[in-house]
Parts: C-alpha cells; sequence; structure tokens
C-alpha cells in the first residue's frame, strides 16, 4: 500500500529483534508499521493452534483499543493505520477460512469461534468510525486496496482478464456502503470457498501453482502452494503493480553498486529487479513452507538464460541469488516464526531454480543444486525421455543430499504441454499447406486468400511477409514455403478444425470430397494433438510415481545408493511434475493426482477451470487420480 500523498501509507522499517512478548501484540505492532500480512500469518504457529481463538480474541482487543486511540491522530495517519488495523483482521479471517488453518492444523471449533470474533471486531470498528464521521471511511478504503490488487493481475493486458479479477468484480457487486469491510470478508470467504481450485485443494485432489508474480496471496488461501516466475514475468507484474518501482528504488538506494556497475555487470541489475518481485512472493509462501516441512510453498525463480549451457555460470548465478534471498529472510523470519519452535531454521529460501532443459548442462546442474539441498524446476521441457533424464539426476543428486541429513524441499520437472501442442499444430498445419499447395494451379494467390482468412497482416501474392508468430517475435517469409509456416504458425491457428483451413484443403481436394469431410479428418488430429501434452505428463509420472512403479524406485534406490527407504522416500516423494502453459481446463481436470503432481496455472487459465466447474457443474470427485485415465 502507497501513496505520494500520504506518508503514513508507507511500510516503516522494521527493527531486527521485534519488541514483543507476545503473538497477539506482535499481530497489532506489525499491522501499524504496515505489515498487517505478516502479522497475521505469524499466529499461525503450530505450537499454539489450540489456542487460536483466544490469541485472536487478544488481537481484537488490542486493535479496537489502538483504533481509538487514533483519533486525536492526523487525518493522514488515522487512514493509514486504521485500513492496516482492518487488513490485519480481515487477512486473519481470510487465513482462517483458507487452506492455512488446514496446514496449520487449527482444530474445527477455533476456526468458528475465531472467526465470529473477527466479524464481530470489524462490524464494531465500522461502528466506531461512522460514530466518528457518519461513515466507515478506513474500512471503505482498505477495501477498495484489497479489491484493487486483485484487479491488479494481468491488469496490463486488456485482452484476457484473471480470476482474481473476476472474483474482484463478483465481490464488489455485493459491498454494503454502511459496512464495507464486514460485507467485503464474507463474500470474499464465501467465494475462496465456492471456487474450484479451493474445493480441489481441500479434497486433496492436486497441488496448485501460480504462473504468475502477482496474486498469490488470495490463491494460497485456495490452497495453491508454488509459484513460478522469471524475468518476463517479473517485467509483467512491473507493469500491473506500479509500486513495485518504489521498492527497487528504495533497493537501489541501499545497493548503488548495481548501477555503478552496470557496464561490467549488467545482468546483476536484471537480477535485482526479478528479486523485488520475486520476494513478495516468497514471503507469501513461507508459511506453507514452514507449516508443510519445505515439502510445499516453493517459488521457482529462471537462471540466467545467457549461461543456460554453462555449469559453472549457473551455478556461480544460483548461489548468488541464494545468499542474497537467505540474507533476506533472516531478517524476515524474525517475524514471522517469532515464538514459533526454535528447532525451525530460519531464513532457508524457499526457492528452487528454473533450469533450463535446453542443453546438456542442464543435467548437470540439476545435479549439484540438488546435492546441496537447493530445489530444481527444470522447465523448456518438452518430452518424455527429456524429462526422464533430468529427474534421474535429481534423484542423484537428491540422494547425495540427504544421506548428509540435508532436508530436502519440494523440486519439479516442468511438461510444457501447451507449447508441446503448439509446436505440434504448426508443424501439422504447415504439413496440411504445403500438400495442398502442390496441387493447386495458382498456389500463390490462394496461400495469400487463406492467410487473409486466418488474419496474416500484409498477406499479399508476390510480396514479402513480415508478420507475428505468436512466440514473440516476427517472420519475415519470402518463398511460398515460409509463407505457408507463417500462416500455419500459432497466432493464426488456435485449432486444426479451422473452417479456414478445411476451405482451402477442399479446393486443393485433399482429406476429403466434402467440407464435412475435411472439417472430420482436420477434428481428429486436433483431438489428438489437444491431448499430447497430457500424454506426456501422464507417461513420465507413470515412469516414477505410479502405484506399479514408486516402489519399485524405492528399492532401487536402497540398492543402488545405499541409502534406507525412509531416506528413499524422502527423495522420491518430493519430486513433482509440473504440468504447465496450459491452454484449455482439460490440461489441467485430465493431469490431477494426490501426491508428486502440482499443475501450475496462468491467471486467466485459472478462470477458464473454475468457470468449467462452476457452470458446466463438473463433479470434482469424478477426475481423482485423472493422471492415470487411459486416452
Amino acid at each position: 500500500m502507497s501513496s505520494p500523498k500520504n506518508r503514513y501509507l508507507y511500510r516503516e522499517e522494521l527493527p531486527s529483534v521485534p519488541p514483543t512478548h507476545d503473538h497477539s501484540s506482535l499481530a497489532v505492532y506489525l499491522a501499524l508499521k504496515g505489515y498487517p500480512e505478516l502479522g497475521a500469518d505469524n499466529i499461525l504457529n503450530p505450537t499454539t493452534i489450540g489456542e487460536y481463538s483466544r490469541i485472536v480474541g487478544q488481537i481484537c482487543r488490542q486493535a479496537h483499543l489502538e483504533f481509538l486511540r487514533l483519533e486525536s491522530a492526523s487525518s493522514e495517519e488515522k487512514l493509514a493505520k486504521r485500513a492496516w488495523i482492518y487488513q490485519l483482521l480481515i487477512e486473519i479471517a481470510l487465513n482462517t477460512a483458507g487452506l492455512e488453518a488446514d496446514w496449520a492444523k487449527i482444530p474445527e471449533k477455533e476456526r468458528v469461534k475465531a472467526l465470529s470474533f473477527i466479524r464481530e471486531e470489524v462490524s464494531s470498528l465500522e461502528k466506531e468510525e461512522r460514530n466518528e464521521v457518519a461513515e466507515p471511511v478506513s474500512a471503505k478504503y482498505i477495501v477498495g486496496q484489497m479489491l484493487g490488487d486483485m484487479k491488479k493481475v494481468m491488469s496490463s493486458n486488456p485482452k484476457t482478464k484473471s480470476m482474481l479479477a473476476w472474483m474482484a468484480e463478483k465481490i464488489e457487486k455485493k459491498i454494503d456502503p454502511a459496512f464495507p469491510a464486514s460485507s467485503f470478508l464474507s463474500e470474499a470467504v464465501r467465494e475462496l470457498q465456492a471456487n474450484a481450485y479451493y474445493k480441489m485443494s481441500k479434497l486433496g485432489l492436486c497441488r496448485f501453482g501460480n504462473d504468475y508474480a502477482l496474486g498469490l496471496r488470495w490463491l494460497r488461501h485456495m490452497g495453491f502452494v508454488q509459484v513460478s516466475t522469471n524475468p518476463v514475468l517479473a517485467a509483467e507484474a512491473y507493469k500491473d503493480d506500479p509500486s513495485l518501482w518504489d521498492r527497487f528504488k528504495d533497493y537501489l538506494k541501499k545497493h548503488p553498486e548495481l548501477v555503478e556497475n552496470i557496464e561490467k555487470d549488467p545482468d546483476a541489475l536484471a537480477m535485482a529487479a526479478t528479486l523485488i518481485a520475486l520476494w513478495p512472493n516468497m514471503e507469501v509462501l513461507r508459511p506453507a513452507a514452514y507449516l508443510l516441512d519445505f515439502q510445499d510453498g516453493m517459488v521457482s525463480y529462471q537462471l540466467n538464460p545467457n549461461v543456460a549451457d554453462d555449469v559453472e555460470g549457473s551455478l556461480r548465478d544460483a548461489m548468488r541469488i541464494y545468499q542474497l534471498s537467505e540474507d533476506y529472510f533472516r531478517r524476515y523470519d524474525a517475524y514471522l516464526l517469532w515464538g514459533w519452535p526454535s528447532h525451525l531454521e530460519r531464513g532457508r529460501p524457499n526457492i528452487v531454480f528454473k533450469v533450463a532443459g535446453s542443453s546438456e548442462a542442464s543435467i548437470e546442474i540439476t545435479r549439484r543444486l540438488e546435492s546441496l539441498g537447493i530445489g530444481t524446476n527444470n522447465t523448456v521441457t518438452f518430452t518424455v525421455s527429456q524429462e526422464v533424464q533430468l529427474i534421474l539426476a535429481k534423484i542423484e543428486g537428491r540422494t547425495e543430499a540427504v544421506k548428509r541429513g540435508v532436508r530436502l524441499t519440494k523440486v519439479y520437472e516442468t511438461n510444457m504441454g501447451g507449447r508441446l501442442e503448439a509446436h505440434l499444430r504448426e508443424a501439422k498445419a504447415a504439413e496440411l499447406i504445403l500438400e495442398a499447395l502442390r496441387r493447386l494451379e495458382q498456389p500463390e494467390q490462394a496461400l495469400a486468400e487463406l492467410a487473409k482468412r486466418l488474419g496474416v497482416p500484409g498477406a499479399e501474392p508476390g510480396k514479402t511477409w513480415r508478420a507475428p508468430t505468436g512466440w514473440g517475435y516476427s517472420m519475415e517469409a519470402s518463398s511460398l514455403e515460409e509463407k505457408a509456416y507463417l500462416a500455419a504458425s500459432q497466432a493464426y491457428i488456435k485449432t486444426l478444425a479451422s473452417e479456414a483451413l478445411a476451405d482451402f484443403l477442399l479446393k486443393a481436394g485433399t482429406h476429403g470430397k466434402t467440407l464435412e469431410e475435411v472439417m472430420a479428418y482436420l477434428k481428429r488430429y486436433e483431438e489428438a494433438i489437444s491431448l499430447a501434452g497430457t500424454l506426456v505428463a501422464q507417461r513420465v509420472w507413470w515412469i516414477f510415481f505410479s502405484d506399479e512403479n514408486y516402489p519399485k524406485w524405492i528399492s532401487y534406490l536402497v540398492k543402488n545408493y545405499g541409502i534406507n527407504p525412509t531416506q528413499a522416500e524422502q527423495v522420491l516423494r518430493g519430486i513433482d511434475v509440473l504440468p504447465a502453459s496450459k491452454r484449455k481446463p482439460s490440461d489441467t481436470y485430465l493431469t490431477l493426482a494426490r501426491r508428486n503432481m502440482t499443475n501450475t496455472e496462468f491467471p486467466n487459465h485459472q478462470l477458464n477451470v473454475h468457470l468449467e466447474y462452476a457452470e458446466k457443474g463438473l463433479r470434482l470427485e469424478d477426475y481423482d487420480w485423472s493422471i492415470t485415465r487411459k486416452h
């Protein structure tokens, strides 16, 4: 929360040692300093769950008194600090109603009592405000801020909508102006618990991750336990949330060497900018990491792609980022883990490094990092053989680590199913177009007409074409073959079952004598291609994690690596297949598994998955262990 007009809306820097002696005092202290989320997360302490409602009641008492004391403060200070008090209470309520309460094992009766206390307290504070100034000004302000944060996700792209923005619009319509915070809280809880992801997480059908750098806290309430980020996604986050620039500027003031040495080490500046977008996500997922013993709650960070094929360069990058993150989170954990068991290791980054599987170096980079207890997420991975080889490298490295008593974290093997399908579709479309062109008397003219129908800009016969491909770059096409490949790119052919393509093939007399026959042919291929990513994920998961093969791997590890069955279980259970780059709801619904699987989702894909459930009445239980289905 920040505003150039109100200095009180900026977070204050916290002392290195928390000045408090109990959870409730710490929560209120943090809220008044601008860290209401951190205050709410601290009371998820697993050692105090039997007293959870009591702690919440103490927070309500202290928060109410602080709220009243602010009556004599300046209007700016009053607005900021009262808004943060509201947010503290709302964040505690959302943690209590969300999956966090399950992870912390808070008893149901404690949850019910705590939620009741918070609802009453929020309503009471709104009445206090109305008695002072006729309307709950601070409540209205913080509700607007929290809805605004939801709407930020993918807001820089007017062509799409995120699930959180869609939820925000639904909640906003039901806000009661007289009780904005109370009505917001009620509707937010209702929307969270009605969501397909909340229900799937609650049922234990699968784990889920966010393939974006914003909106994670709301998703955490629904059970999301992973986030992927990279410089591109970080750049999108800066577009959606310009306040990140203020945090980046503050960081550069403390680290002027990044600007002074920009010519010698330009990548360091990009790394710092990405970390500024990354650390807030790590903060959000830290409670999940600690409550779930680092078997969830991980943030994927992409190593510098410029050194992806350099083992030592990649390791240096990883160690540098890991050290910076460790330093940052030792300070952060002094507050998050205040009062938590002392045996918990403070500062360990809940990070895994994205290692591009595009070169042979990725095998050694993966093995070396895993051997240090630093997790990896292999990406740019499309095929069964590629993913199997990298999982074997993970196993070898993790075995080295577990022998030394290193606590292993959750790690991932990304399966870029959507991209695989898009590449296969392009290849098949180009093959069909080229085949047809060989039968046409005026192929250049016919191709130009097809390209225009598909939306290829500047597709004139006899001229060079230059147009986007849908992969982040444009292609210049001069020859007939090049133009065929351009027309077949994913920017223009989203499905093979395209009427324009079918008409073109019919004119050439290929694959059918009627439009219906040609379309039926195209639909068969489209159906097969649309399952390609799912089938790769299914095969990789089956090889390692199926009921049939999992025990065999445990025996293999015990026999060949000299570890005991418990250690072998630790090595294997922490590796998840990570289906990614989804294009349609079935990409998620057909890759669910209760173990060794995390589905990572773009924000607009999340909405499509939820609407598939909400509008079509899917019975989620029917997709239990869907990864084992035959297709």
